[in-house]
């Protein structure tokens, strides 16, 4: 019998043991692993393309970080209020927390780890690091992908539109006024793309 795997899911019920992990690609596996009554299912996150056996209700954020080890999505309220889990489906932000994988099989899904050009920083993510916006920098995967979802509809956004478009995500350490600058820094140099 393989290894028994359990994660708790707060808000969701216990998902207990035996979760299997297949890449399509490079044939990558966790072996030895069993599956009681999941399906699999397709997810195309960050361009690539990854089978997961879950059960469908399982919120997209434990697929994420558990099964393929994408670890940039956060865990913050587990219901969906603070942001901090945020990532773009077919390019809109969602709160990964409160989104049942299921919901968004064969769609693109985009996380913090998908915004990068290789070595290249998406220009959000520049603006965060020349303005030193993080303080601990918990909340701010899920900032950033909420900023760059705003810079795609509002190119050049004012305080106001940051702010009202920003208040769906906490930050704890207070860092706002830092946010609003990065994000018209990134505006500024076509910071959508």
């Amino acid at each position: 019998m393989g290894r028994q795997l359990a994660v708790i899911i707060p808000h969701f019920g216990l998902y207990g043991g035996n979760l299997r992990y297949v890449e399509l690609g490079n044939a990558l596996t966790h072996h030895g692993l069993e599956t009681r009554g999941e399906t699999m299912i397709t997810l195309l996150v960050n361009g690539r393309r990854h089978s997961v056996d879950a059960d469908p209700t399982m919120p997209l954020l434990w697929v994420l970080r558990d099964l393929l080890r994408l670890k940039g999505t956060k865990y913050g309220c587990g219901a969906g209020l603070c942001g901090s889990c945020t990532v773009h489906v077919d390019g809109e932000p969602v709160r990964s927390c409160a989104t049942p994988v299921g919901s968004v099989a064969g769609r693109a899904v985009t996380t913090i780890e998908g915004l990068a050009n290789g070595d290249e920083l998406h220009p959000v993510q520049a603006a965060w690091v020349e303005t030193n916006t993080p303080q601990c920098g918990y909340c701010h995967p899920g900032q950033i992908m909420s900023a760059v979802a705003l810079l795609e509809t509002t190119p050049s956004p004012t305080d106001e539109e940051i702010d009202a478009a920003m208040s769906g995500n906490l930050c704890r350490c207070g860092t706002y006024l830092r946010i609003r600058e990065a994000i018209h820094r990134a505006a500024e140099r076509g910071g959508a793309s």
